[in-house]
């Protein structure tokens, strides 16, 4: 496909598109992927109305399979507003976690961050219990800065009081990249 704003061995990213609700859908009705995101289990319909309601978002890229086209997952990339610095973030579809794609996804956006949009910093958080991310975060190269205690609720208990949790912060310079690619 033309439209592949980031081509990775085995995926395209691009801006989402119409055509992408349904395969977005699966990755928002999941219990198990949005258990750590800042949002809710999405209903099927009210997955289908995200979908197109962040198609040309450019702060979100859909991860396609290059050999089929199908939407895998989502990265989200957004300039942070302060001195050259971006946010990763990301969820994938449960069926085709275990296979590096994640990963290729992260290393492909932080390769086009350095490279094509000349960012200074790119960070990324992650829950301590989501030790998924965690791994992906530092197979990526990113590296750990902090943990910011008890500082975000998106889940709540039985009572309907909120439930806190503790996240890692992530890190990479371009200059600490860029030496590792030999550049």
């Amino acid at each position: 496909m033309e439209d592949f704003i980031i081509n990775t061995e085995r995926l395209g990213l691009r801006r989402f598109c119409r055509e992408d609700a349904e395969d977005f859908a699966e990755i928002l009705t999941d219990e198990v992927v949005s258990y750590f995101e800042p949002y809710d289990t999405y209903s099927r319909e009210d997955a289908l109305k995200e979908a197109e309601k962040i198609a040309g978002d450019e702060r979100f890229f859909a991860v396609v399979l290059r050999e089929s086209n199908k939407l895998i997952g989502k990265v989200y990339f957004e300039d942070q507003k302060f001195f050259g610095t971006y946010e990763i973030g990301y969820s994938f579809n449960r069926s085709f976690w275990g296979k590096g794609y994640a990963l290729e996804a992260a290393r492909g956006v932080i390769k086009y961050g350095f490279t094509e949009l000349n960012v200074r910093r790119i960070i990324a958080e992650a829950d301590v219990r989501n030790t998924r991310s965690l791994k992906l975060l530092d197979r990526a190269g990113m590296r750990r800065e902090g943990v910011y205690i008890k500082s975000a609720s998106f889940q709540k208990d039985e009572n309907g009081e909120p439930i806190y949790s503790d996240y890692v912060t992530f890190a990479i310079l371009r200059d600490e990249w860029q030496e590792r690619q030999g550049v």
